[in-house]
This record gives structure tokens, sequence and C-alpha cells, in this order.
């Protein structure tokens, strides 16, 4: 006796099937050397066009003034004449019989005093031109006129009324450095949004934090643009200024060599001079990008 068949509509099971482990690529990081190889790429894209202009212009000044009749001594001569001072900067015979460390030393010290004084002045004069209508119809006239004055034409009046060749070359590098500081200062606050002005005028900033969270950092580009044109200025004048002041400083050291007829110590002052107003103009660059977070033109 057969069984009737049974039909059901349980659907078949199926067994779980086990997912496939995900695996994750990690980036391949750079060898390091492939990082000094790239590093090293970059600088001598920046280092290599100057030293081969530099060894042309070598080259030249060496043929040139190797000939006879020459009222300059090639680049070979000055070296051998200068070797000296260039292999001991530290000697100190004293008076004015001293290396160009201290002469330059001697400089650098008015430049920072009165520089200092000038980026101070200049912003708060600057900042007040830039704030008030009435301020700069006032001021901004008399800052024109003045600026236009050469530094060496203070001098006279500073050691009239100083009587002392320090404070002199201070007030000249301070009166030359000023101008470029107080206008792009100005220039800065007043283009500030109005927008800042707004959202200050909401959350009720008193004057000084609208001056120290609104106006300075708005106006920070402006500001290290006058400070970097500022102290080229000052290290002009007090070459300049140091010429007249006599003393120990790098402008009467030139001064100095020109009546001794030692042009070869003329020529390295002068190297060291240009070597040191490009790197206060790089300290000023590299703070103003810190300050501004590269906004500021480098």
């Amino acid at each position: 006796m057969s069984m009737p068949a049974v039909k059901t509509d349980a659907a078949p099971t199926t067994l779980p099937v086990a997912s496939a482990p995900v695996v994750t690529m990690t980036p391949k990081r750079a060898p390091q050397s492939e990082k000094y190889i790239k590093m090293a790429k970059e600088a001598a894209v920046r280092v290599v066009p100057p030293l081969i202009v530099v060894a042309l212009l070598l080259v030249v000044w060496e043929l040139i003034c190797r000939r006879a009749g020459s009222a300059l001594p090639p680049p070979s001569r000055v070296f051998s004449d200068t070797k000296e001072l260039i292999f001991d900067p530290f000697f100190d015979n004293g008076g004015i019989d001293k290396g160009l460390f201290w002469h330059l030393s001697a400089s650098l010290q008015r430049v920072a005093y009165g520089y200092s004084l000038a980026a101070i002045a200049g912003i708060a004069l600057g900042t007040l031109v830039g704030q008030s209508v009435w301020a700069m119809r006032g001021l901004d006239p008399l800052f024109q006129v003045l600026r236009t004055i050469p530094p060496l034409a203070w001098l006279p009046l500073s050691l009239a009324a100083f009587r002392d060749g320090q404070p002199s070359a201070i007030f000249v590098i301070f009166i030359t450095s000023i101008w470029p500081i107080i206008i792009n200062t100005a220039v800065g606050i007043r283009n500030i949004p109005q927008d800042y002005r707004n959202v200050a005028a909401v959350v009720q900033l008193n004057p000084l934090e609208f001056f120290a969270k609104i106006m300075i950092p708005a106006a920070a580009p402006y500001i290290f643009t006058g400070l970097r044109i500022g102290i080229g200025l000052s290290w002009l004048a007090i070459v300049a200024a140091e010429m007249l002041i006599g003393g120990v400083g790098i402008g009467f050291f030139i001064w100095d060599a020109w009546n001794s007829s030692h042009i070869s110590e003329i020529i390295l002052a002068l190297f060291y001079v240009g070597i040191i107003g490009f790197v206060l103009d790089r300290l000023i660059a590299g703070l103003a990008k810190i300050v501004t977070r590269g906004t500021a033109e480098s």
C-alpha cells in the first residue's frame, strides 16, 4: 500500500553565507630618500640661478677690472686686501680700530632703537588717521610733506637738538622709517570691511577690544608692508648718517676707508651692508607670514 504524496508550501532553507573580510589598503609612504631628494630639488631651484648670476657678474667684474688703468680692484684683489677683515671680524684695538662685527653691531643697535620707536608710533598714528576722518584731513597733508624730506636733511637739525651723535642717528632712523608705516597702516584701517565693523557693533566691543580683535588682524597685511619698507629705509638712513656723525658704525667705516683710499674695504663693507639689509627684510617678511597666516605678500 503506497502513501499519498504530501505537498508543502514551505520555502527551502538556505544556509547563511559568511561575508568576505574587508581589506583596507593603506597608502604607501614615500621613502625618506625621495623626500630628501624633493627638498634638495626645491632648494636647488631657488639657490642655483642666483649663484649662476653672481658667478657671471664676478667673472665680468674680474675681466674688466684687471685691465691696466682700472679705478676699481677686481674681486681677487678685494679678497687678498681684506682677508684679515673677513677671517677676523672680532678684533678690538680700542677706539675706532675695530673689526667689522663691532661696526655692524653698533649700526644694528641704532637701527633697532629707531625702528622700534617708528613702528610703535607709526602704527598708532596710522590707526588714528585711518579711523578718524578729521585726523586724516588734518594730519595726512602734513605727513605727505614731511615724508619727502631726505633723511640726511634731518641730521643737522637733530644734532642741534640733541647735541650728540647717538640720539641724532636714532632720530634720523625714526623720522625716515615712520612714514611708510603710518601711510600703510592708515590704508589698511580704512579698508576694513564694513561687515567686521557691524559684527563689532553687535557684540558691543569696546574701543580697546575693537582695536585688538578687529583692526590689527584685518589691517595686518598692510601694516607689515609698511614695516618692510620701513626697515629698508632704516638701514639706508643709518649708513648715510654714520658717515657724518663718526664713531663706531658701518657708515663711518666706509667713510674712513674712503679717506684712507682703501677701496677694497669699501667694497667688502658694501657687501655686508647688502647681505644684512636682505636678512632684515626676510625677517620682517617671515614674521608677517606667521602673523597674517600667509596673507601678506612675501
